[in-house]
C-alpha cells in the first residue's frame, strides 16, 4: 500500500513535489494572465497570494497527507474515521482525473512540436516568406492540433510514458525521473532567460513585468492572481495529500511548503522574464498572448526570427514536454494511490486501471478539437467541458471544503502536531496558519468561485 512507501531522499522529495506543481499552467497561463492584468501589478498580487494563502493551504494538505498516511480519500478516513469528509478527497480525485484526460492531449501537442522542431518541419514552409508573423504559425497550429491522427499518436506516446514511470513506483519511477527532469527544466529556464534578456527591447518587456503600476490593482486582478496561485501550486487536486503520504516523519512540512512554493513561483516569474522581453522585442503583444496560441504560435514566430531557430525551438519544447510529463505523472499518481489503498491492488493493476481509460477519454478530448468539434455540451467541446468542470467547479469546491476540514473538523492537535513534527520543530506561525486556513482562505476561494460565475 502507498503508505508503506516513502521518498528515498530529501532532494528527491522536493524534486517530485515541485514537479507536481510546475506544469503547463506556469508556462502559458501565468504570462497570459500577467499580460491582461497589468503585468507587474498582477505579479505583485500573485506573490502576495502565494505567501499569504498558498503556503498555509499547502501546509494543511501536507499535514493531512502525511498524518493520514494514505491516498486523498483514505487520509480523511484515517484522521476522522466515523465522518464522511472523505468525500472531499473523492471530489479532488475526480477533478484530477478530469484534468488528466485533457492534459494528456496538451502533453501530446508538446511532444509533437518537439518532434517538428527537431526535424525542422515546423519551419520548412516559412523559408520563402518575406515576413514572418504569428499568423503563419497559427495555421501550423491548426494543422497540427486539429488533425485527427498525429495528435492521437503523440498523446498515446505520452500516456505510455506515464504508464512506464508509474509502473516503476514512487522511488524508482517518480522520484528518479524528477531528479533528472527538474534540474534539466531549471537549466533550460536559465538559458532562455539569458537569451531573452539579450534581445534589443528587453528593458521594455521587463518594465511591464517588473515595474508595478499600483493603480491597475483592482478586484479582477486580485481574483485572477488568487486563482493562478492555487492552480499553479496544485492545491485541491489531491496531489499534495498523496505525495505527502510518502514523506518521512522527519520531513519539516513548513520548510518543504515554502521551498516548493518558492521554486514553483520562480518558474512562473522566469517565464515572464522570458516571454515579455521576447514579445516586446518582436512587436507581438495583445491578441498574440493567448493560451495555446502563445506557446504554439507566438513563440515559434519569435524563434523563426532568431539565429539558431531549430536549437531554441527544440530546447523550448523539450522544456515544455518536461513540465507536461512531471505534471501528468503526479496527477495520475493521485488515482493510482487511490486504487492501491482503497481496493488493496497491486501497483501494476492500479496503473493499468487508471491509464487504460485515458486512451478513450483523451482520444475524445483530442478529436473534439477536430472532427468531433461540432459535438458540444452546453456549447462546450469535451476538452473544454472537462476543463470547466474540473477547474471552475471541483477544484475550488475541494479547496474550500479541505480548509474547513483542517481548520474546524480535524483535531487541532493533529494539525499542530504534524506541522511541528510533534514538538521536535518549533513553529511559531501555527496560529497564523490556522487562522488563514479557518477564515481567510475559504472565504477568498468562495469569492473567486462566485465572481467567476457572476462574470
Amino acid at each position: 500500500m502507498s503508505n508503506n512507501t516513502q521518498f528515498a531522499t530529501k532532494i528527491g522529495l522536493i524534486a517530485a513535489t515541485v514537479g507536481s506543481a510546475v506544469g503547463l499552467g506556469n508556462v502559458w497561463r501565468f504570462p497570459v494572465l500577467a499580460q491582461s492584468n497589468g503585468g507587474a501589478a498582477f505579479l505583485l498580487v500573485y506573490i502576495a497570494c502565494v505567501f499569504i494563502l498558498g503556503i498555509p493551504v499547502m501546509m494543511a494538505e501536507f499535514s493531512l497527507g502525511r498524518g493520514g498516511q494514505s491516498d486523498a480519500v483514505g487520509s480523511f478516513m484515517n484522521v476522522t474515521p466515523c465522518k464522511k469528509w472523505w468525500m472531499v478527497g473523492a471530489i479532488a480525485i475526480s477533478a484530477s482525473y478530469l484534468i488528466l484526460c485533457y492534459y494528456m492531449v496538451v502533453a501530446g501537442w508538446t511532444m509533437e512540436y518537439l518532434w517538428q522542431s527537431i526535424t525542422g518541419d515546423l519551419y520548412t514552409t516559412l523559408n520563402s516568406a518575406t515576413e514572418i508573423d504569428s499568423t503563419q504559425f497559427a495555421l501550423k497550429m491548426k494543422e497540427y492540433i486539429v488533425d485527427d491522427i498525429n495528435p492521437l499518436i503523440f498523446t498515446y506516446i505520452m500516456i505510455a510514458a506515464n504508464f512506464v514511470v508509474l509502473l516503476c513506483g514512487v522511488k524508482k519511477g517518480i522520484e528518479r525521473l524528477s531528479n533528472i527532469l527538474m534540474p534539466m527544466l531549471f537549466i533550460l529556464l536559465i538559458i532562455f532567460g539569458c537569451v531573452s534578456l539579450s534581445l534589443p527591447k528587453a528593458n521594455e518587456g521587463l518594465q511591464f513585468f517588473l515595474n508595478p503600476d499600483f493603480s491597475k490593482i483592482n478586484g479582477s486582478v486580485i481574483i485572477n492572481a488568487m486563482g493562478q496561485a492555487f492552480f499553479s501550486l496544485s492545491l485541491g487536486m489531491g496531489i499534495l495529500i498523496t505525495y505527502a503520504s510518502y514523506y518521512p516523519k522527519t520531513t519539516i512540512l513548513s520548510r518543504t511548503a515554502v521551498t516548493v512554493s518558492l521554486l514553483d513561483m520562480t518558474v512562473a516569474i522566469m517565464m515572464g522574464i522570458i516571454i515579455f522581453p521576447a514579445v516586446t522585442s518582436f512587436g507581438l503583444t495583445g491578441e498574440s498572448l493567448e493560451g495555446p496560441s502563445l506557446v504554439f504560435s507566438t513563440l515559434p514566430s519569435i524563434f523563426a526570427q532568431m539565429p539558431l531557430t531549430q536549437l531554441w525551438s527544440t530546447l523550448f519544447f523539450l522544456f515544455l514536454m518536461v513540465a507536461a510529463l512531471t505534471s501528468t505523472i503526479s496527477i495520475a499518481e493521485v488515482s493510482v494511490a487511490f486504487m492501491q489503498d482503497r481496493f488493496n491492488m497491486k501497483r501494476w493493476k492500479a496503473c493499468l486501471i487508471v491509464i487504460t481509460p485515458l486512451f478513450i477519454f483523451s482520444s475524445l478530448c483530442s478529436l473534439s478539437q477536430g472532427s468531433l468539434g461540432n459535438m458540444t455540451v452546453m456549447g462546450l467541446t469535451l476538452f473544454d467541458l472537462f476543463d470547466t468542470i474540473a477547474t471552475n467547479i471541483l477544484l475550488p469546491t475541494a479547496s474550500i471544503l479541505l480548509c474547513i476540514y483542517m481548520g474546524w473538523i480535524a483535531p487541532k492537535s493533529f494539525f499542530k502536531g504534524e506541522l511541528t513534527n510533534y514538538g521536535t520543530v518549533k513553529s511559531r506561525v501555527f496560529n497564523i496558519v490556522l487562522f488563514i486556513v479557518r477564515f481567510v482562505a475559504p472565504v477568498l476561494i468562495a469569492t473567486i468561485l462566485i465572481a467567476h460565475f457572476i462574470k
